[in-house]
């Protein structure tokens, strides 16, 4: 199992969404004295379902959350040898502790950002032979786009802004399952339904979403 630890005192995590489908358990740090969660947050965390969960803190003090989640990373450690645990702060007060902790064969990683950890990159779609005609994709149902619709709208302001990124995310949704030719036709039909505004540059997205 993957755990991502997230220091909410010392950062507010962006791309939290490219986590969904994944074999990673979420586990966000609040502090006790934070009474005030941002919807982005809040959304891209119910997004993530049962892989996720807050984890308020007891007591205050500088270390008080550093403390907190150095033992649950103790305690995962125990219950899964196998566990790999990526901090996520701008803290650099947990360098020490990751340096200890790596030395006793427990692969720990601080980032700045979700972003930073390393996700597993879908196998790529064989390519089909020239004179193979393409039946038409199975994957562009009514239902699908429904639900890729019903996402980007409970993402609200942390909709994917990047075209890559939204390609993700959709395949994301459904569990990696989808193939290269798949994704793009299924972003083609929410371009060609005005649901999605690709960039002229073909890198940026916008969105034009009926709540």
């Amino acid at each position: 199992m993957n755990y991502v630890l997230i220091d909410l005192e010392n950062i507010q995590p962006e791309h939290l969404s490219v986590l969904a489908g994944q074999n990673f358990k979420v586990l966000v740090f609040v502090g006790q004295n934070q009474s005030k969660l941002s919807f982005d947050l809040v959304s891209a965390v119910q997004h993530l379902g049962k892989n996720a969960e807050y984890i308020k803190i007891q007591g205050n003090g500088p270390n008080a959350l550093d403390f907190h989640i150095a033992f649950y990373i103790g305690q995962f450690s125990v219950e899964n040898s196998d566990s790999h645990f990526y901090i996520i702060s701008k803290d650099k007060g947990f360098d020490p502790l990751i340096k200890h902790l790596e030395s006793k064969k427990i692969p720990v990683h601080r980032h700045k950002d979700i972003s930073g950890i390393p996700l597993p990159k879908p196998a790529k779609a064989k390519k089909e032979p020239a004179h193979v005609s393409k039946p038409v994709s199975p994957s562009i149902t009514k239902e699908r786009v429904q639900k890729i619709v019903e996402f980007l709208i409970a993402r609200g302001n942390a909709k994917p802004r990047k075209l890559k990124t939204l390609s993700n995310s959709i395949n994301a949704l459904f569990s990696k399952s989808l193939s290269e030719n798949e994704l793009d036709a299924l972003v083609a039909e929410l371009v060609k339904r005005g649901v999605v505004i690709v960039s002229s540059n073909k890198t940026n997205v916008s969105y034009k979403l009926k709540k």
